[in-house]
């Protein structure tokens, strides 16, 4: 009888048999044939000294003297569990095993290539980028029109029209400033023929305040970002705004992305260190603190695990927080690589009395007054050692601090610290690492991320995950031409932008002639024959709501947050009602959308419905649904009335009712209304008018009731 030692994995290998199935009368190889058959349908659960059946299928030590025994299980067609091989499988492995199982390749790592369950090192995402050629097409004078046009062609499908003037401003000013232009500007724009009329749009918007605020916005969701420690206590981080306003400077100033990576992960290490590169550092900080947790030395490794998950999240488009556990399922990332992320934040225990942070400082610590960032706590730390199952009550072997054994040409090992460091410099050479223009992940990671907010969907769609589970490049030439494009520009992000919003790609309408054909044929638009409408985000409705009742401030930037009016029901079931909320004043409020309190715990309604993320792990791509709940909002939140209200107030009612409905067009919408438009607001002022009449100024109440029917609808929450 098979020792039960074998018998789960007897059944993995004995799957591998011939049934009936033809051989080539050469005997496979076992690099070539067998092993790939092993890597994909064994090694997930018989690799290691935790292989299920105490079998580890990687060595042939450990296979072959048991050949025989699991060939009858597998023959059997018990292993793999629920999913016997395929007859053609199984035909490989019996003529491997009749001509004598002759092994190769000893131990066999499973990482080495890419098979149906799992990406190996010759995944896409981790090779080298390098500068493919730019398609000759004609009439492609951006590459990115080349590159797109040239798969559409394959395709035998063709891009939408150029949109429209007026759409067009709309959509630049969007995505540019999360803010709409004026009526003024819209005209300006439409009726200016100089052929560099839109790149000085461009250049403009690019060169204004508003940009970095705009684009700040998307990476403080990828980077975590609230001001308070969430559970319970939920109590305020002290000047972690600080964080918020030094990306907002660096995106105003395309601060190179080398840089800003290097600030972020290891700014006090940097030399000549500054209190804004400190200040930067808040990235490290930005995640949930329990100030008591049941176990203090496990949530110590929690911490860790935020750490380590957020950097690779946010950098490399990797989750190698699942590797605390084990080796990685999907992706090529070892248990080990796991700690030897972690330990460039590893600072040893938490020591005795009160818990500030995991080798976290406090502003004493960095001689700063009023900063929120993160320093060592000393130049030397104590080793991190594997945990068995990521449990901190089974410490395994030591592991060296180092960088993901993926990126094997980047491979190296950690240097001590210099005589005068006073940190560890662990976290610097991490961010060198990830900086490095060869590093094959950051800069398509990126890329992807702009041209993802640009278009409304990633050249990968999924943004956080560049991994066996995420989804394939739509044009993996091109992603790799702007990647290059990208570090031979010192790591610019307005360039980018320019290049892409400069492509006749992103200046397409939304809508063509047979729009369903195409549907049919590429339902989710992969191929880019048209430009995504788009819903606009919690922040960017917010501040259009504000500016349309001419109440958005836009003079302030930077600073301490503001707390918005929040309604009381939304209050029930805090602790503390009277002292969890105290809104600030109304000049206050009217600011930009950015600087509103991040409070984990209370996070704005109105915003919330309209799919401001969770802040507990990095959000790298928001959802965006349709749901009642919306349409309520607008039609009932105070905050929605008030701005209706403000903008019938500056419209007055002294004008004719056509003069009122214009006005509202042009304040609201940006544009002129249409005769029809006009003849339908006259209707219902003079309808609303009646309905009021009982109040004291029933002419005002049915102006703001035309406002808010405006601000309601998809032509004010939607971008062509």
């Amino acid at each position: 009888m098979l020792s039960r030692r074998f018998a789960h994995v007897a059944v993995s290998l004995v799957s591998l048999t011939a049934l009936g199935s033809a051989v080539s009368a050469a005997p496979p190889d076992f690099d070539r044939d067998v092993m790939p058959i092993l890597a994909s349908r064994c090694l997930e659960c018989h690799t290691g000294a935790d292989g299920k059946g105490d079998l580890d299928l990687t060595r042939k030590a450990a296979v072959v003297p048991v050949l025989n025994e699991l060939w009858k299980k597998v023959s059997a067609n018990d292993m793999p569990p629920k999913k016997p091989l395929p007859d053609a499988e199984k035909a490989v492995l019996k003529a491997w095993i009749d001509a004598g199982a002759k092994w190769g390749t000893d131990p066999i790592d499973p990482f080495a290539k890419t098979n149906s369950k799992r990406a190996g090192l010759d995944w896409w995402s981790l090779q080298p980028v390098k500068r493919p050629e730019v398609p000759k097409v004609a009439g492609a004078s951006n590459p990115v029109d080349a590159f797109v046009l040239a798969k559409l062609a394959d395709s035998k499908l063709s891009p939408a029209p150029p949109a429209d003037r007026r759409a067009l401003i709309r959509r630049v000013y969007f995505d540019l400033l999360g803010l709409p232009p004026t009526f003024a500007q819209v005209e300006a724009f439409a009726e200016d023929g100089s052929p560099d009329a839109y790149e000085k749009l461009i250049d403009t918007l690019l060169a204004s305040p508003h940009y970095g605020e705009r684009w700040g916005r998307h990476w403080l969701d990828v980077a975590r970002y609230a001001e308070t420690c969430g559970y319970e206590r939920d109590q305020v981080k002290p000047h972690a705004w600080k964080y918020r306003d030094w990306v907002i400077a660096a995106f105003n100033a395309d601060l190179p992305f080398d840089r800003f990576v290097r600030e972020q992960l290891a700014g006090d290490e940097m030399p000549n260190a500054t209190e804004q590169s400190l200040i930067a550092t808040g990235f490290i900080r930005l995640g949930t603190w329990n100030d008591e947790p049941n176990d203090p030395a496990e949530y110590q490794y929690d911490r860790l695990e935020d750490m380590v998950g957020a950097t690779s999240t946010a950098f490399l488009g990797l989750t190698v927080r699942c590797a605390r556990c084990h080796d990685h399922k999907f992706d090529p990332v070892r248990q080990t690589d796991y700690y030897r992320m972690a330990a460039a934040f590893w600072a040893g225990p938490i020591p005795p009395g009160p818990r500030e942070h995991l080798g976290g400082p406090d502003d004493k610590t960095l001689g700063r007054k009023g900063v929120f960032g993160w320093t060592d706590r000393g130049r030397e730390v104590p080793p991190i050692k594997l945990l068995k199952k990521g449990d901190p009550n089974r410490p395994g072997p030591v592991v060296e601090p180092g960088h993901l054994s993926a990126v094997p040409e980047l491979d190296r090992p950690l240097a001590p610290p210099p005589k005068e460091a006073k940190t560890t410099t662990r976290r610097l050479q991490l961010a060198n690492w990830i900086a490095d223009p060869k590093n094959p992940l950051t800069a398509r990671v990126w890329v992807n991320r702009v041209w993802q907010h640009h278009f409304g969907a990633g050249l990968v769609r999924t943004p956080d995950n560049f991994g066996f589970t995420g989804d394939r490049p739509t044009h993996p030439e091109l992603l790799d031409w702007l990647a290059a494009e990208f570090v031979a520009n010192g790591g610019r992000t307005k360039p980018l932008h320019k290049l892409l919003l400069m492509s006749a790609t992103y200046r397409q309408g939304s809508v063509r002639p047979k729009q369903d054909e195409y549907a049919k044929r590429d339902a989710g638009n992969q191929l880019w024959w048209r430009a995504e409408r788009r819903r606009l985000e919690a922040e960017a409705l917010r501040d259009s709501l504000l500016m349309a009742g001419g109440n958005l401030k836009l003079e302030k930037i930077g600073g301490p947050s503001f707390t918005p009016d929040i309604p009381a029901d939304a209050l029930e079931g805090l602790s503390m009602k009277g002292a969890a909320w105290k809104p600030s004043p109304p000049e206050e409020q009217g600011r930009r959308s950015v600087y509103v309190f991040a409070k984990r715990g209370l996070l704005p309604p109105l915003l919330t419905t309209f799919d401001l993320p969770d802040t507990t792990l990095p959000s790298c791509r928001r959802d965006v649904t349709t749901v009642p709940t919306q349409s309520l909002a607008m039609l009932n939140n105070p905050f929605v009335h008030q701005q209706g209200e403000a903008l019938a107030k500056r419209i007055g009612t002294k004008g004719t009712p056509e003069e009122q409905a214009t006005a509202v067009w042009r304040l609201a919408l940006g544009r002129n209304p249409t005769d029809a438009e006009v003849k339908s607001a006259v209707s219902h002022l003079a309808k609303q008018a009646a309905v009021f009449a009982k109040r004291p100024d029933p002419a005002a109440d049915a102006l703001a009731s035309l406002c808010l029917v405006l601000l309601n609808t998809n032509e004010f929450l939607y971008v062509d």
